[in-house]
């Protein structure tokens, strides 16, 4: 069996679904805008004015993501999350879309590995018809979030859940492909014969850049706008 591993913050996604999950928590006033304000807006500015790293920004909104959803309802996070699907499901990459589409239509095993919650994790597989998921794990207790995490972010985590479903449909990693935008999916690009980076952050590139394996086999899709660009690891970084 071929399998196709995909990353989706940033890869399928063209965003964050915690980022967005977490934004309609502040939306309907289920958690105060001052948490967000006093926490993350800092490493968020950074960010958007490209004076600051994407992967702090995203981790330093974890962090505060995990101690705010603490205590959180199951029932009112169903609602939020059916939202983020309603409004947000269909803001993905036209690239990823349609390589989906075509592994579905050889046959292969899509499975999505993702650092996002796995509540959202797995309404994203359903909406885009993957075989199978895992995401980070968000426990529940009492029939609310305890704030213990089973994290997915990590590239040790990622490589553990792959050679997971790798045993359980019997996939041969020479023959299969994997999708990933940050140093978090290395380990997935690493184990496959067919690893694909979509808009990958700097620190990604040069990451890969300097595998001597991957370097060679790894292609580099970027989309911007409505054109796809096809490149190599030998394309210059303009800081």
């Amino acid at each position: 069996m071929i399998g196709a591993f995909f990353d989706i913050d940033g890869t399928i996604y063209r965003n964050s679904l915690l980022t967005e999950h977490f934004k309609k928590m502040i939306k309907y006033e289920l958690l105060d805008y001052k948490i967000y304000d006093e926490n993350v807006k800092k490493t968020y500015t950074l960010w958007s004015e490209r004076m600051g790293d994407y992967d702090n920004y995203l981790l330093d909104l974890t962090k505060v993501y995990v101690e705010a959803i603490k205590g959180f309802s199951v029932k009112d996070n169903d609602f939020i999350s059916d939202q983020v699907m309603k409004l947000k499901g269909n803001r993905v990459y036209k690239y990823t879309r349609d390589r989906i589409k075509w592994h579905k239509e050889q046959g292969h095993k899509v499975i999505f590995i993702s650092g996002s919650p796995d509540f959202l994790v797995k309404r994203m597989a359903e909406k885009w018809k993957a075989d199978d998921y895992c995401g980070s794990t968000y426990f529940v207790k009492n029939g609310v979030f305890s704030g213990e995490i089973g994290p997915m972010w990590d590239s040790v985590h990622k490589i553990q859940a792959l050679n997971k479903f790798c045993e359980q449909y019997d996939i041969d990693l020479n023959k299969s492909f994997a999708y990933g935008d940050t140093s978090g999916d290395y380990t997935m690009l690493n184990s496959v014969g067919n690893p694909i980076t979509i808009n990958p952050s700097k620190e990604f590139f040069k990451q890969l850049k300097a595998d001597k394996k991957l370097s060679k086999i790894t292609q580099i899709i970027v989309e911007r706008k409505d054109v796809i660009y096809k490149l190599d690891l030998n394309t210059e970084i303009i800081d």
